[in-house]
């Protein structure tokens, strides 16, 4: 172990080196938009990958295996379901959003409705991506902890380090260069502990049979415990549909058309990518007669990999940890530097502060999500808990925006307003204060009653207050997703 350990802390201080060395490499940013979109100029193949990246990573990978050698397929619902339906409805707007062409979520909401909607959205999206952002900071932190001994606080440190320092000086454009360097290195990850996991594991006849002996009659049923995994589906599902780092990432691409091909491409790459690492957890039941303490993935490397590929595959799952996790600080600096500070300051911010707006935007979402990430242990529960404040105030006024008209600033306000109360109120409960409940927490029950009271709040509001239909008109047109009268 000891020999696995210090070849690890190697090759970490290699990859280091180099990563930080490529962006170093990198042009330097001009204004906002080189350093939040790569001013526009990147290929969708390359974009395609950033944003595979960003949410094929190793923390849902490792959850993902871990839930999936307890409860077989069915643990495909918990990630990869939410992931399709996600992609899929993105696919739908993809064109539209690009057709936009605004840098930001909130920007694209005050074109739609006004300021207040939009200063409600930076509110929200800051939530989401630092308190995510926070997740991701827990599995490098435990992963640090397990494999190397490090202590989790130091890990948490050190992983994220590592991300502000290559984000901050290169932009989005270094986030982008830095995911497919990442995304390379998680695949051959995930290839190898697939390969050795089914090589070991006496095929899948063999995984049949352990999972009857030990009564996992619905190991094969991926409809097992449906009511507890369609929680996941509506809630991550909705929430990553309007994620901020996705449509970022949309923004970012030189046309509309190259938009829709980078979902599309996308979706059908989660397919097989979210099967593997199901697939990796349920061989890994002829390989263990028990959960391994440390988890499957690494009770895979620990005791079926040299030292060697064992240390090549600790880089790979840090490396897709880290994709993902500076996707999402990369996003949380965009809303507070364009969206709040320059607000404040009235758009009087000049290109080249602005950039190092941007920068000083990286350490703080970094600072806090550390905070976060130290005091809360658990990539399921971060997860959930910022999922809910997304899907519960922005889902509805978002895609409501494109198609209806009669949807106004009012409503959204409200919509956004009940959004931001109703998961704090369940947050509370969550952190164990004593709260009335007529909902059963983190159910489906939950799930429905927050985007329920989203949806009839903006609609009733809509429909009994005065409307700005020539400014949802000429957004409607502009976005092209349906038909409008003006047009």
């Amino acid at each position: 172990m000891k020999e696995l350990q210090s070849l690890s802390l190697l090759f970490l201080a290699i990859y280091f080196v180099l990563l930080v060395g490529g962006i170093f490499y990198t042009r330097k940013s001009k204004d906002s938009v080189d350093y939040f979109l790569g001013g526009r100029k990147l290929p969708f193949w390359t974009i395609s990958i950033a944003f595979i990246a960003s949410w094929w990573g190793a923390g849902s990978a490792i959850e993902t295996a871990d839930k999936a050698y307890n409860e077989g397929i069915s643990a495909f619902m918990i990630y990869g379901m939410p992931v399709l339906f996600s992609a899929f409805m993105i696919y739908i707007f993809s064109k539209a959003i690009r057709k936009i062409g605004t840098i930001t979520q909130p920007q694209l909401l005050e074109e739609r409705y006004g300021k207040l909607a939009a200063y409600l959205l930076s509110v929200l999206i800051f939530i989401f991506m630092t308190v995510s952002a926070a997740g991701q900071m827990v599995a490098i932190g435990d992963f640090f902890d397990t494999f190397l001994g490090i202590n989790y606080t130091w890990g948490v440190i050190i992983g994220t380090a590592i991300v502000v320092l290559y984000s901050s000086v290169g932009g989005f454009r270094g986030v982008v260069i830095t995911d497919i360097i990442q995304f390379v290195f998680l695949l051959i990850t995930s290839l190898l502990l697939f390969g050795i996991a089914y090589y070991h594991s006496g095929g899948w006849s063999n995984i049949q049979d352990i999972a009857l002996n030990n009564n996992k009659t619905d190991y094969n049923d991926i409809t097992s415990g449906f009511s507890k995994n369609v929680i996941y589906v509506i809630t991550f599902g909705a929430a990553w549909m309007i994620q901020a780092n996705v449509w970022q990432r949309i923004s970012a691409t030189r046309t509309p058309e190259d938009a829709k091909k980078m979902i599309g491409t996308s979706f059908l790459t989660f397919i097989p990518l979210y099967l593997m690492v199901t697939l990796t957890g349920m061989f890994a039941l002829g390989l263990f007669d028990k959960m391994p303490e440390e988890g499957i993935i690494m009770g895979i490397i620990t005791n079926y990999m040299s030292p060697v590929l064992g240390a090549l595959m600790f880089i790979g799952i840090s490396s897709a940890v880290m994709s993902t996790m500076d996707s999402l600080i990369n996003t949380g600096a965009l809303v507070l530097s364009v969206d709040i500070h320059k607000k404040i300051k009235e758009d009087k911010l000049s290109s080249k502060q602005l950039v190092l707006s941007g920068k000083i935007s990286t350490l703080i979402v970094s600072l806090i999500a550390i905070i976060i990430g130290l005091r809360i242990r658990s990539i399921l529960d971060v997860s959930w808990i910022a999922a809910d404040f997304i899907a519960t105030g922005a889902f509805v006024p978002i895609v409501l925006g494109f198609l209806w008209k009669k949807g106004n600033h009012k409503a959204a306000v409200a919509s956004m307003i009940f959004g931001i109360l109703f998961p704090t109120y369940n947050l509370f409960i969550s952190l164990g204060i004593d709260l009335p409940s007529a909902w059963e927490h983190g159910s489906a029950q939950q799930v429905l009653i927050g985007m329920s009271g989203s949806l009839i709040l903006y609609t009733i509001v809509s429909i009994f207050t005065k409307s700005n239909e020539a400014k949802a008109n000429q957004f409607i047109r502009k976005a092209e997703l349906i038909k409008s009268k003006a047009s």
